[in-house]
């Protein structure tokens, strides 16, 4: 008997590993820079990131591709950035998922209340839609004294949902919030 000698598409590949970082500190120069060279000096390569200062607090989400021999060194390393008040945890994961279903950038603006994120959240929820990306604030209203609240996010609907049943959802949250929807810019 012979052995079987078919090969296998991609068999010879390495499976990627990826970690997933959240990072906490107080806000001040150099974080980011203390972050980025950890993951180089570990063999590891910044693929994307999202990043801000919020209440004095600088706080991030990174994804990382890092051979999964080499993980443990790295959370090591940034383990070892407590000592500088950087907080970081590490999730591992084997794949990145691409996103299905139409991509859309949503736009609200309303007067503030308390809960309106969790209606809106509560809606997409019940609707499948996938929130892939959230930005929040509050403003003072131009000519008022009111605060206005504002989100922006990048949205994957779901193939059996329209634009105009979605809008139409959204808009039922109060009778003064202003939805959009459109195609985000590539």
């Amino acid at each position: 008997m012979g052995h079987n000698t078919q090969k296998i598409p991609g068999a010879n590949k390495p499976m990627k590993h990826y970690l997933v970082l959240t990072i906490m500190a107080d806000d001040r120069p150099g974080i980011v820079e203390r972050i980025a060279d950890t993951v180089a000096a570990a063999g590891g390569n910044w693929l994307e990131s999202n990043m801000s200062r919020l209440g004095g607090k600088f706080a991030g989400i990174l994804l990382v591709d890092i051979a999964e021999e080499k993980q443990g060194r790295l959370i090591d390393s940034l383990n070892g950035l407590q000592s500088l008040g950087i907080r970081v945890t590490a999730e591992p994961c084997s794949s990145v998922q691409e996103s299905t279903g139409e991509p859309l950038l949503l736009t609200v603006v309303g007067n503030d209340r308390p809960g309106i994120v969790g209606e809106i959240s509560a809606i997409l929820a019940r609707l499948q839609v996938n929130v892939e990306e959230l930005d929040t604030c509050c403003e003072d209203a131009p000519m008022s004294s009111e605060i206005l609240f504002r989100a922006t996010a990048i949205l994957q609907l779901p193939a059996d949902l329209s634009r105009d049943r979605l809008q139409s959802a959204l808009e039922q949250v109060s009778d003064d919030l202003m939805v959009e929807l459109e195609k985000p810019a590539s």
